[in-house]
C-alpha cells in the first residue's frame, strides 16, 4: 500500500511553479496579507486556490456560497473559475476585511459575479434558507466553532450531488495530537467525526494547505 508523500516547503514551491498561473490580483492580495501579522494565516493556500478553480471548471458550478471571506482570496480565485453568467455570494461580519476584499473584486473586475453580504454568518444563512435559496458549492472557512452549524446549513443549501468544501481540517497536524486539548482543536476533531458519521453526504480529507474536507451530498 502506497503512503502519502510529505510536502516540505520545496515540493510545495515546486508543485507552486508547475500549477496554473494565479491572476495579477490573486498575487496582490496574498502580498497584502504577508503585511497583517499573524491573522494572514486565514487566507487559503496556493494549492487550494488551484483546488478551487479546477473543481469550478470540471464540474460546470455556476452557483457559489462561501461562508468566511477576510480580504477575498478564495472568493476571487472562485468567481475568476466561473462563467460570465456564474455567481458568488461571500458572507462575512467583519467591516474591514470585507472593504479590502470588495476592492481587490473591482480591481479584478469580478465585482459583477460578487455579492459580500457583511453580517453574522448564522443570520444570512437563515435568510438564504428562507428564501429557498439553492448553490452548487459550498465553501466554509470561518470560526471554527460554528462548523457543524455552517455545515448543516450548507447541506439544506446544496441540491444532490452539490459539493461542500471545508477549509482548516487538519488544523496545522494537531488533530492528531492528543496533547492538544484546546477549544479550537477540540470544535475541529467534532466536527470532523460529525461529518464522517453523516449519512446526508460522502466526504474525503484531502491534505491541501491546513485540510480540506470535500463533501459530496447523496
Amino acid at each position: 500500500m502506497g503512503s502519502n508523500l510529505t510536502v516540505n516547503r520545496e515540493i510545495e514551491e515546486y508543485i507552486n511553479n508547475n500549477s496554473t498561473k494565479l491572476h495579477p490580483i490573486q498575487k496582490e492580495i496574498i502580498t497584502h496579507n504577508e503585511g497583517l501579522g499573524d491573522i494572514k494565516r486565514m487566507q487559503i493556500s496556493l494549492s487550494q486556490c488551484h483546488f478551487l478553480h479546477l473543481i469550478i471548471k470540471s464540474s460546470k458550478i455556476k452557483k457559489i456560497l462561501e461562508i468566511g471571506t477576510f480580504t477575498g482570496l478564495s472568493a476571487l480565485s472562485m468567481a475568476l473559475a466561473l462563467p460570465e453568467d456564474g455567481s458568488v455570494i461571500a458572507l462575512d461580519k467583519n467591516k474591514e476585511t470585507s472593504k479590502t476584499a470588495v476592492n481587490f473584486f473591482k480591481k479584478a473586475a469580478q465585482e459583477n459575479k460578487i455579492k459580500l453580504i457583511i453580517a453574522p454568518a448564522l443570520e444570512s444563512l437563515n435568510s438564504l434558507n428562507d428564501q429557498k435559496k439553492k448553490f452548487d458549492l459550498v465553501f466554509i472557512d470561518a470560526d471554527k466553532e460554528n462548523y457543524i452549524n455552517y455545515f448543516n446549513h450548507s447541506v439544506d443549501l446544496i441540491n444532490k450531488d452539490g459539493l461542500i468544501v471545508i477549509d482548516n481540517v487538519l488544523w496545522h497536524g494537531e488533530v492528531v495530537d492528543n496533547n492538544k486539548q484546546d477549544r479550537l482543536t477540540a470544535s475541529i476533531r467534532e466536527f470532523n467525526s460529525y461529518v464522517n458519521k453523516d449519512k446526508r453526504v460522502e466526504n474525503l480529507i484531502i491534505p491541501l494547505g491546513d485540510g480540506l474536507t470535500v463533501c459530496r451530498k447523496l
